[in-house]
């Protein structure tokens, strides 16, 4: 799967502080990789309708059995929301036992300064 686009679901205001969120997750076989994949269509449905969410992308290396995620937020509490609500709750839980390892990472960044790079994401997290 190659990566996904950036998607701005809504636009950010000019100007304004924003809330990046970037994810590493590594699953412990290529099934659980597979596993991952299967769920990703419905998550990154709720992603493009979700209140708050100014952009979100996902690199997926299922022949490494990892995969990245990059969202930008209105707030915290707007990405808290969407990670306990939707598909996404359900998904992540029914993923857990297949994780092998997991690494997060939030800032700040500029609106005017979305999309992060991918190089940045991975400074952040490895």
């Amino acid at each position: 799967m190659p990566t996904l686009p950036w998607t701005v679901p809504n636009r950010p205001p000019r100007d304004v502080e924003v809330h990046v969120f970037a994810s590493r997750f590594e699953t412990r076989t290529l099934w659980g990789a597979l596993k991952f994949l299967a769920r990703t269509p419905s998550v990154w449905r709720q992603v493009r309708g979700a209140p708050g969410a100014y952009g979100a992308s996902l690199k997926a290396e299922p022949f490494r059995r990892t995969f990245w995620t990059l969202s930008a937020w209105e707030s915290p509490e707007a990405l808290k929301a969407f990670a306990h609500s939707g598909t996404h709750g359900p998904a992540a839980r029914g993923l857990s036992a297949q994780m092998r390892d997991a690494k997060y990472a939030a800032w700040p960044v500029p609106s005017d300064a979305l999309p992060v790079s991918w190089a940045e994401v991975r400074r952040r997290l490895t």
